[in-house]
């Protein structure tokens, strides 16, 4: 088993594993993201129960933490070792020919996101992780107003255009990046059958419509605040 995860294949295979996990994730973020838009009231609801339930901090946000840091250290390593893979098959045939821009250039989407997904823990993760476990203001949590105020602090965040112009050019890189990642963590896991059309089409709708969404939340907020 050691053996199949040091693999090309193996790395590939479970690549593709921690992509599914964290599409699944962005889903679900952005499930909780847009009642901002919808209700306020509920989003603070929502966000204060994902934010206080101990199976959530505690079991599910571990594991989600090391998905996100798997994912792209070993995105970065396939990347390179595809790279010199490549350098020989350049040197022989016209590469870029058998290739999208955005399968060759995964590297940069990839990298751009990472800084953006950076800036975005500062923005929310970190505060909320300081207010409630270096601070101890957990009772601040239990009603909107006190403490970490999840709708407000998201809707003060998207103030200044700076940070909502950041924000919707991570999530073009990102749609970008979902494009070619979708498609491509199916074929790394043998995905080839009657349901393939079907999935890459909802993979292309995936890769649209969800980055496109989370860009509305952010204009939504800065131009109603």
């Amino acid at each position: 088993m050691s053996g199949f995860l040091n693999s090309s294949i193996g790395r590939k295979y479970t690549m593709a594993l921690s992509a599914f996990f964290l599409m699944i994730f962005i889903l679900q973020h952005f499930a909780i993201n847009i009642l901002s838009v919808l209700s306020p009231d509920t989003f603070n609801e929502t966000s204060h129960f994902m934010g206080t339930n101990a199976l959530v901090q505690y079991g599910l946000q571990p594991v989600l933490l090391f998905g996100v840091v798997y994912h792209f250290v070993m995105g970065f390593i396939l990347e390179i070792k595809n790279r010199n893979a490549r350098a020989i098959s350049y040197a022989k045939n016209n590469g870029a020919a058998n290739s999208t821009w955005m399968s060759r250039n995964m590297i940069w989407s990839g990298g751009f996101i990472l800084v953006f997904l950076i800036i975005h823990f500062l923005d929310f993760w970190f505060p909320e992780i300081n207010t409630k476990y270096i601070q101890g203001d957990m009772s601040g949590l239990l009603a909107d107003g006190e403490g970490y105020r999840y709708y407000e602090e998201l809707t003060h965040k998207f103030e200044p255009i700076w940070r909502v112009a950041l924000y919707c050019l991570g999530f073009v890189f990102l749609s970008l990046h979902l494009l070619h990642g979708f498609s491509s963590a199916f074929q790394s896991v043998g995905a080839n059958n009657k349901y393939t059309k079907g999935l890459k089409g909802f993979g292309k709708a995936y890769a649209v419509l969800i980055p496109l969404g989370f860009i509305f939340i952010a204009l939504f907020h800065h131009f109603n605040h």
